[in-house]
């Protein structure tokens, strides 16, 4: 299955009612999940060992809200945490030279793209689900991130 035939499936779920869909080709599982809100599109695929050129899908978590109340310091215990809702590299810009997507002192509001997440050569925008300022960025430009791992302190007051 290639790059086309994913987006594909990715654009007949935002057309239609279909909350999943799931597809298995040649030993390779591709399953997409829309939100109830459809805010971003999580491409999740998993695949028996292969020994072909083709690296083997990693198996990737279903979609989780990417935003959570948490305490992040001691003073500061309204603070709400962006959090990867994948695996994969982080990018703070689009490319080289491009605009910084979030900055810290940066008002967001839901929907604003404050990242993106690069896995499987697919690049995904994570966006904010919550207005407030950005205090802190928690991760590094181009470095990896886990799921459910922090990503920006905001303080939506």
């Amino acid at each position: 299955m290639d790059i086309k035939q994913i987006q594909e499936l990715v654009k007949l779920i935002n057309k239609t009612n279909i909350g999943e869909i799931t597809i298995e080709e040649e030993g390779v599982k591709i399953t997409v999940k829309q939100k109830k809100d459809p805010v971003q599109h999580i491409i999740a695929g998993s695949a028996a060992p292969t020994y072909s050129s083709v690296p083997a899908a990693s198996p990737a978590p279903a979609p989780a809200a990417p935003v959570e109340a948490k305490p992040a310091e001691p003073k500061a215990d309204n603070l709400v945490i962006i959090k990867s809702p994948m695996i994969g590299t982080f990018y703070r810009q689009a490319g080289p030279g491009k605009p910084i997507f979030a900055s810290v002192g940066e008002e967001v509001t839901p929907g604003k793209v404050v990242c993106i997440i690069e896995a499987m050569k697919l690049f995904n925008e994570i966006e904010s689900e919550v207005k407030g300022k950005i205090v802190k960025v928690l991760v590094e430009d181009a470095s990896p991130v886990e799921y459910d791992q922090p990503l920006f302190l905001v303080d939506p007051s």
